[in-house]
């Protein structure tokens, strides 16, 4: 008779480790109901706007499809890490556009926020280093992902104008509008889109790869 094994002893479970995932669950489970700020002010008039975890999927998904068609020599998973906890903050602190608060003081609020929302994971320090990674830009990783990031936006707004969703002749927006950048591109009589990708073109340091479909973009139908 064949003689049986011995069964391994099960890991105990721990209530604190699931009462941690699902506190961390819960966290980021309002950003399915957070509304990108940015469509709002803009006075998208849609039934439906996107929110901030859309547009973290939408980040992931531009991420994969661009790194496939391109030769981009970096750890994917670890970008796509980085966009997965790149706006964890808003859960707490909301969405703010960039013109609404300055670049430092944002990120000082969202680090803050980001270190709340991590705090009952394990891994929590290594999650919150690749956030300050993200933030700093300096790896090909974080690099990657924050184009990512931008591209998306301006892809959704191509989009949303697409629709017919935007009356920049009725804005209660003044921010943006005041911009130089924005004010010289609304001076010219461009379209919303053309306004947000052409500002966005000179913002963001785009590679030739993230260019060409901003330019897309700004020049065809999606």
């Amino acid at each position: 008779m064949p003689t049986a094994k011995t069964a391994k002893p099960t890991k105990t479970i721990k209530p604190t480790d699931v009462a941690n995932v699902i506190e961390f669950y819960l966290i980021c489970n309002k950003l399915k109901d957070t509304i990108r700020t940015g469509w709002q002010n803009w006075g998208v008039n849609r039934d439906r706007l996107e929110s901030v975890a859309e547009h973290i999927y939408g980040t992931q998904m531009l991420a994969i499809a661009i790194h496939s068609e391109f030769d981009y020599h970096l750890d994917l998973s670890k970008a796509l890490f980085m966009l997965a906890i790149h706006e964890l903050g808003e859960a707490l602190i909301g969405d703010y556009t960039p013109f609404e608060i300055d670049k430092s003081t944002k990120e000082e609020l969202e680090l803050k926020a980001v270190h709340q929302v991590l705090k009952p994971l394990k891994n929590h320090q290594q999650l919150e280093d690749l956030f300050t990674e993200f933030n700093n830009q300096k790896t090909p990783e974080a690099k990657f992902a924050h184009a990512c990031d931008k591209l998306e936006c301006d892809l959704q707004c191509k989009l949303y104008d697409e629709e017919h969703t935007v009356n920049l002749t009725d804005q209660t927006y003044p921010s943006a509008l005041q911009d130089p950048i924005v004010q010289e591109l609304f001076k010219d009589g461009a379209s919303w889109s053309e306004i947000w990708l052409k500002f966005s073109q000179q913002k963001h340091p785009y590679d030739p790869n993230f260019r060409a479909i901003s330019d897309y973009a700004l020049h065809h139908s999606l």
